[in-house]
C-alpha cells in the first residue's frame, strides 16, 4: 500500500440508507444491545468505584479495599462474556461487534475521565460517563470484523449480520477506490441521523501527493460573524446564516411538539404519536441546517486548500467568545472551529501549510501598512484608520493582511505552527515581555540559536521599562 508518491490517510466516506422496516428494526436491535453493554459495564464499574469510596470512609487501609475494576476494553470485554448469561440472554440475536461497540464507548469514556483527573488529557475537565437513555442517545453500531464490501452495483453495502443493504445513493467514490487498490476499509459505522440512517466506512486511503495551484502564495484568512471568512486578498465569504435562514420553522415545530403529549417517567406515560412525528420533524429541520452548513464549510476549505501553499488563521478562544449572549448564536452558526479541523487535514492532503497565529496576537489592531498598534478597537468600528501613515481599509481586510504577513516571520513547517508573536503567554502592559535569545547566548551541548521546527525560541523573562 504504501509508495512514495502517495500519502497514505485515514478516511471516511458517509452513505445515505434506504431501509426497510425489518431492516431498521435489526439496526436498532444492534443499536440497542450496544447500549446494553454499554450501561451494564458502567453500572458494575460504578458499584465497585462508590464501594471503595464507602470503605474508605469507614477506615479501611488502601490495601484491603475492595480490588479496583479494569476499565481497559480488554477487561470490559472478559467481564462481559463472563456475565452476558445472566445480563443479556438474548445475546446471540446480535453480533457481538454491537456489544463491543458499547464497551469500546465505555472504555474511552472512562479513560478522558481519569486523564483528564490526573492531568494527562489538556482541555475541558471531562465528567464522569453517564448511563445512555434509549431515547435520547442516539443509536449507533460499528462493526469492525466479517463481511463488510460494496456490492458491484454501487448501490448495496453487506455488514455483518445485518446483510444486504440498500443505498440512498451512489457508493462510487468508494468503489473506485476500492477497485483500484488505493482504499483497504477498516470499520463500517451505521448511525441514525434525525430521520436519516446513515453508514460511515473507515478507510485507510492511498491519496497522491498534490501541490496548491499558488504554491508559493500566502493567504491570510480572517473568521467572523458578518462574513464567515475574509481573505487578505479582499475576497469577502458571506456568511449564509442557515440557522437564522430556519429559525421561524424551528420556533413553529417547537411550539407544535409543546403541545403535544410527551413522555413523563414519573407517570411512566409514554409519548403520543404525534409527538413522535413532531419530534422526528424538529430533527429532520435541524439536519439539514447542519448538511447545509458542513456543505458551505467543505466548499470553502477545500478552494484554500487547493489554492494557496500556505494558509494563516487565528487561534481564536471560540468558549470565552460564547460567553457573550449577543452573538453566541451566530458565532455557533458560523463555525469557527469546523474551518479550522478541516483545513488542519486538508492542507496535508493538498501539499500546504497551515500557520496558527498566537490567540494575542493584535492582528486586527495593527496597521498592515505601517505596523503601528492602535491601543483599543471597539467591535463597532468596522473600519480601521491608522493615525500615523493616514490607512483607512476595512478591518477585516486589514486583519487578514497582517495575518498573511505573520507567515513569513513564523518558524516551523508543520501543519499547524503556533505562538505567531514568539510568546507563550499574554503579556501584560508593564509586567513580563518575551525577549528573544540573542544569538552567541547558546546553552551548553548546543551550537546554534535556531530551535527544532515546531518550536518557538527560547526566551527569559524581563521587567518591561
Amino acid at each position: 500500500m504504501g509508495q512514495p508518491n502517495r500519502l497514505s490517510v485515514v478516511q471516511a466516506y458517509r452513505f445515505a440508507l434506504d431501509l426497510s422496516p425489518a431492516q431498521e428494526r435489526a439496526v436498532l436491535g444492534h443499536a440497542g444491545a450496544a447500549r446494553v453493554a454499554y450501561n451494564w459495564g458502567l453500572a458494575r464499574v460504578k458499584a465497585v468505584l462508590d464501594q471503595r469510596a464507602a470503605e474508605r470512609s469507614y477506615g479501611i487501609g488502601d490495601d484491603q479495599l475492595t480490588p479496583a475494576p479494569g476499565w481497559t476494553l480488554p477487561a470490559l470485554r472478559q467481564a462481559w462474556n463472563t456475565a452476558k448469561e445472566d445480563a443479556a440472554p438474548w445475546w446471540r440475536d446480535y453480533s457481538k461487534e454491537a456489544y463491543n461497540t458499547g464497551l469500546d464507548a465505555l472504555a474511552r469514556g472512562l479513560k478522558n475521565w481519569a486523564d483528564s483527573r490526573s492531568g494527562k488529557r489538556s482541555g475541558r475537565p471531562v465528567g464522569f460517563p453517564r448511563f445512555k437513555s434509549r431515547r435520547r442517545s442516539t443509536p449507533a453500531v460499528r462493526f469492525t470484523t466479517g463481511a463488510i464490501r460494496v456490492e458491484p452495483d454501487r448501490k448495496h453495502v453487506v455488514l455483518p449480520r445485518l446483510g444486504r443493504l440498500k443505498l440512498h445513493e451512489s457508493a462510487r467514490k468508494l468503489a473506485r477506490r476500492l477497485q483500484a487498490g488505493t482504499a483497504r476499509i477498516l470499520s463500517a459505522t451505521v448511525r441514525r441521523d434525525g430521520r436519516r440512517w446513515y453508514v460511515s466506512f473507515t478507510c485507510e486511503v492511498q491519496r497522491a501527493r498534490r501541490t496548491p495551484a499558488r504554491p508559493c502564495a500566502t493567504v491570510g484568512v480572517d473568521l467572523g460573524v458578518m462574513h464567515v471568512a475574509v481573505l487578505s486578498t479582499g475576497v469577502l465569504v458571506p456568511n449564509p446564516r442557515h440557522l437564522d435562514a430556519a429559525l421561524r420553522k424551528l420556533r413553529r415545530i417547537s411550539r407544535a411538539l409543546s403541545r403535544k403529549v410527551g413522555p413523563d417517567r414519573r407517570a411512566h406515560r409514554d409519548a403520543s404519536k404525534r409527538w413522535c412525528r413532531t419530534r422526528t420533524a424538529l430533527g429532520r429541520a435541524h439536519a439539514r441546517v447542519a448538511n447545509l452548513r458542513r456543505d458551505g464549510l467543505h466548499k470553502l476549505t477545500t478552494r484554500l486548500a487547493t489554492g494557496y501553499g500556505t494558509i494563516v488563521v487565528e487561534d481564536l478562544n471560540v468558549a470565552g467568545m460564547l460567553r457573550g449572549r449577543r452573538l453566541a448564536r451566530r458565532i455557533t452558526d458560523a463555525g469557527f472551529a469546523e474551518i479550522r479541523r478541516q483545513l488542519v487535514y486538508k492542507t496535508d492532503w493538498y501539499g500546504g501549510r497551515l500557520v496558527v497565529a498566537d490567540r494575542w496576537c493584535p492582528s486586527s489592531n495593527t496597521c498592515s501598512a505601517c505596523g503601528a498598534v492602535r491601543t483599543k478597537l471597539t467591535l463597532s468600528e468596522r473600519t480601521f484608520t491608522c493615525t500615523t501613515c493616514g490607512l483607512v481599509l476595512d478591518r477585516d481586510v486589514n486583519a487578514a493582511r497582517n495575518l498573511a504577513a505573520l507567515a513569513a516571520t513564523v518558524a516551523g513547517s508543520g501543519p499547524e505552527t503556533l505562538n505567531g508573536r514568539r510568546a507563550d503567554r499574554k503579556t501584560p502592559p508593564a509586567g513580563l515581555v518575551a525577549v528573544k535569545r540573542l544569538p552567541g547566548t547558546a546553552t551548553a551541548d548546543k551550537t546554534g540559536t535556531v530551535p527544532p521546527q515546531g518550536r518557538t525560541s527560547d526566551h527569559a523573562p524581563t521587567a518591561a521599562s
